[in-house]
């Protein structure tokens, strides 16, 4: 019988996309799960939506902060107090490194995802839409050569256009933002859910027990 799979659409920008791609790398829950983890530009998917970023509606940027910690704490995320200054940041060209990483060296694409949720939202770099501010990270997963390698990679016409069709692809799957789950059951069923709120209903379609992790009491 085949595995429940999972595919997560992210941005780094996003606090619940961190919260979702921690909880799927770490939650007993998920473990039998095959999971695909996708780069995609917020700011496009929103675009092709016609959406309204969130920091945009009245009183819906103060809930946010207030929200990301509610469901950090939740499930026990690492997750900066104060919201880094500037945010939202623009994250085209982290977005682009992060494919860069899934074209040339698709192994180290979930630690780079990893080490860059982590400089944004639990050391709170405000730079990290900027090449300068995410270099260092790169550097880090790659060393300095590998990273320079990532860094020249970024311009490619193969690499901004991964960056375009798997924010098509998101945007066909339903998504209309972040975190977006697509998901198959066991059944060969496929499901699209939004949110971190939604996580529940992610483990009842894919059949998983929720009861291994007490994050799940807060979620339907």
């Amino acid at each position: 019988m085949a595995a429940p799979r999972i595919t997560l659409y992210l941005d780094i920008v996003s606090p619940f996309g961190y919260i979702a791609f921690h909880v799927l790398r770490n939650s007993p829950v998920f473990a039998k799960c095959n999971i695909t983890y996708v780069p995609i530009f917020l700011g496009g998917l929103m675009n092709a939506c016609g959406n309204t970023p969130p920091v945009n509606i009245k009183n819906k940027d103060a809930w946010i902060g207030k929200e990301r910690l509610r469901w950090a704490r939740y499930f026990s995320v690492p997750m900066v107090e104060s919201t880094p200054e500037g945010f939202p940041p623009m994250t085209l060209a982290t977005e682009r490194a992060l494919c860069a990483v899934s074209v040339k060296a698709p192994e180290k694409l979930v630690p780079t995802i990893e080490a860059l949720y982590h400089s944004f939202w639990v050391q709170g770099n405000a730079k990290i839409g900027q090449v300068e501010g995410f270099t260092p990270v790169l550097e880090s997963v790659f060393g300095k050569d590998g990273a320079q390698e990532i860094l020249q990679a970024m311009g490619h016409a193969e690499v901004k256009e991964r960056l375009k069709a798997n924010t098509d692809q998101a945007f066909k799957s339903g998504a209309f933002g972040i975190p977006w789950f697509e998901c198959t059951n066991v059944k060969g069923e496929t499901e699209g859910f939004w949110g971190i709120d939604h996580l529940g209903q992610v483990a009842d379609f894919l059949g998983l027990d929720r009861g291994s992790d007490r994050g799940f009491k807060a979620v339907l």
